[in-house]
């Protein structure tokens, strides 16, 4: 598995590329805008992009989708319908996919909005809004923050420390870089979680 970076001027936002090496497909993680330099990044490693990941649907992070499937045909995929419409292969509660011959796991977390999902391929964690290097998402009110706390508390900083998280903006961090300095969160030991994710993919 390959991951590639891009950063979304307008909004500031993380757009990822991850690639499967040995059968040359690709997915897009939030799209917030496509630029020439993705497309070359496809195009010049003759990758097949086969779907789009969508973590929460605001505009920094969906914006590219147009732009994006006027070129390719890939499955788009979030837990909001209105995300593309009756394209929208929409997502609900916890499981997963097999796309570009990797398992991606899909986890419902809400609390920055009600569709927010995170996404784990292999030991990478794909959150949105959710959860970024020294933070967490904002909410609009306190109950929404305390549940927030509770999912990444549960579903996040609860697996392994080496665990890596791509937010949706900022640099990259850690689980266990987290655990120890992002404020927001009051991480305690947990009994394991009821999700156990395989980092075998």
């Amino acid at each position: 598995m390959k991951i590639y970076f891009h950063l979304n001027l307008t909004g500031f936002s993380n757009c990822y590329i991850v690639a499967n090496e040995k059968t040359k497909e690709a997915l897009i993680i939030d799209p917030g805008i496509i630029t020439e330099s993705i497309i070359d990044q496809l195009e010049s490693n003759s990758y097949k992009l086969v779907a789009v990941l969508v973590t929460h649907n605001h505009g920094s992070h969906v914006h590219g989708l147009k732009t994006l499937t006027k070129i390719y045909t890939p499955k788009i995929y979030g837990a909001d319908w209105e995300i593309a419409g009756k394209e929208t292969n929409v997502i609900t509660g916890n499981g997963k996919i097999r796309l570009a011959g990797m398992t991606v796991q899909y986890i419902t977390l809400p609390g920055h909005t009600a569709d927010s999902m995170v996404y784990k391929i292999g030991n990478v964690f794909f959150t949105g809004d959710s959860i970024s290097a020294g933070r967490i998402g904002s909410t609009n009110s306190s109950y929404s923050s305390h549940i927030l706390r509770l999912n990444l508390n549960e579903k996040i900083l609860s697996q392994q420390e080496n665990t890596v998280i791509m937010p949706g903006h900022g640099p990259p961090t850690t689980v266990g870089a987290e655990r120890r300095f992002n404020k927001d969160v009051n991480y305690k030991d947990l009994e394991p979680s009821q999700f156990s994710f395989s980092s075998h993919d």
